[in-house]
């Protein structure tokens, strides 16, 4: 099996990424995690420096002015995202396979940054009120927020066409094993 290869796992909030993610590092133990650097607040089920690296938007901005990001973007109002070149490149010293969870526009960047040696999947769900469903359950964002985030979904579904992989997440066991043969097929060409 080769190493440097990269899976670029997307969706917008309440689709099972994070699970999905999750699944696919258990099952396939040369992919790594890149962790991911965020200025919104960490949740009370969060670990700084494994689920993300939690900035102030002070030190998040002085990343971007060092060019120290192979992307970038203001998610939601006031809150960013970004990927650390410098977590991408420990994982490739490492000899390993690199993992993503980033939103929907990460995807699509680092897509086009890693072009043939990414595999770029958007996690799809037959209905908007699902996600909505699943945010609610989730219990850690205001009413407020669960908005945002559906009005962002809206405009993220239309971009799925920009991914190599689409799978729908509406039954996670047929979803993880679409996945699995869709990754192992992927990292091992």
């Amino acid at each position: 099996m080769s190493y440097g290869k990269v899976i670029i796992v997307c969706a917008p909030s309440g689709a099972g990424k994070s699970t999905i993610v999750k699944y696919l590092l258990k099952t396939f133990r040369s992919l790594s995690f890149s962790v991911s650097v965020t200025t919104r607040e960490i949740r009370s089920n969060e670990v700084n420096g494994k689920d993300y690296y939690f900035l102030t938007k002070e030190k998040f901005k002085k990343l971007i002015n060092q060019e120290k990001l192979i992307e970038w973007q203001e998610v939601y109002h006031g809150d960013f995202k970004g990927t650390l070149k410098s977590e991408v490149e420990s994982l490739i010293l490492k000899k390993r396979n690199i993992i993503f969870d980033v939103d929907v526009q990460g995807g699509i960047s680092l897509k086009k940054y890693f072009n043939n040696l990414g595999l770029s999947i958007f996690i799809d769900v037959s209905d908007i009120n699902i996600l909505k469903e699943r945010l609610e359950i989730r219990g850690t964002d205001s009413s407020k927020a669960i908005k945002e985030r559906i009005f962002k979904a809206r405009e993220e579904i239309k971009l799925k066409n920009n991914f190599d992989c689409i799978v729908l997440n509406d039954d996670l066991n047929n979803a993880l094993n679409k996945l699995k043969i869709t990754v192992n097929n992927f990292l091992n060409i």
